[in-house]
């Protein structure tokens, strides 16, 4: 049985034996008992379901954190230090770290959403004098973006056309979040410049 069966399994089936607090079944489950981790798996599935569904008030989100914060235990069960606190603490602080990433991940969607439905108002216009300006504004931009260094310019075209956060660009790329930053800084500086625009 793979640790994905067991973390997705319907219910439990598994009763711990009195003397099984979680401390001692995580230290078998670190050495690959399957066991342990089913009964760990019944000890801290409700405690962590708790936890996450009133982070996220969905049930459905609630139970699917509550998969991943578990894999996340199965996974991880090997660097747990015993003496920084208990297993059940160490669980639910992943439990809340989770289910907080999921409602940042939520929010950060939604107004990505949000900014594309404000960029497909338009307003009246008079097609040929916007057609004409739209064309010029376009080959302005692409001459200033085509002066910007590649990394620049993939930054600027994620962060503010795509709408990535600055760490999910960063992710994107394989750099830092403070060289995406300091290369979004200095582009927009320099496409400023390039189509003259002043503060």
């Amino acid at each position: 049985m793979t640790a994905r069966a067991v973390a997705l399994r319907s219910g439990p089936t598994t009763v711990a034996e009195p003397q099984s607090t979680p401390e001692l079944l995580l230290a078998r489950t670190a050495l690959g008992d399957e066991q342990a981790f089913a009964a760990l798996y019944d000890q801290l599935a409700g405690p962590v379901f708790g936890v996450v569904l009133q982070v996220l008030r969905s049930r459905a989100h609630a139970e699917e954190v509550t998969q991943e914060v578990l894999l996340e235990i199965w996974r991880k069960a090997t660097s747990f230090d015993a003496a920084r606190g208990r297993v059940r603490t160490w669980a639910l602080t992943i439990a809340h770290r989770r289910a907080i990433d999921r409602v940042r991940s939520e929010q950060s969607a939604a107004d990505r959403e949000d900014r594309a439905e404000r960029l497909d108002l338009r307003r009246p216009y008079d097609d040929v004098t916007e057609s004409t300006l739209d064309r010029f504004d376009r080959v302005q931009v692409r001459a200033a973006l085509a002066a910007l260094t590649e990394l620049q310019r993939e930054s600027i075209l994620l962060a503010y056309f795509q709408g990535y956060t600055c760490r999910e660009v960063s992710e994107r790329l394989g750099v830092a979040v403070g060289t995406v930053k300091t290369r979004l800084r200095d582009g927009l500086v320099r496409l400023r410049d390039a189509l003259g625009v002043h503060r």
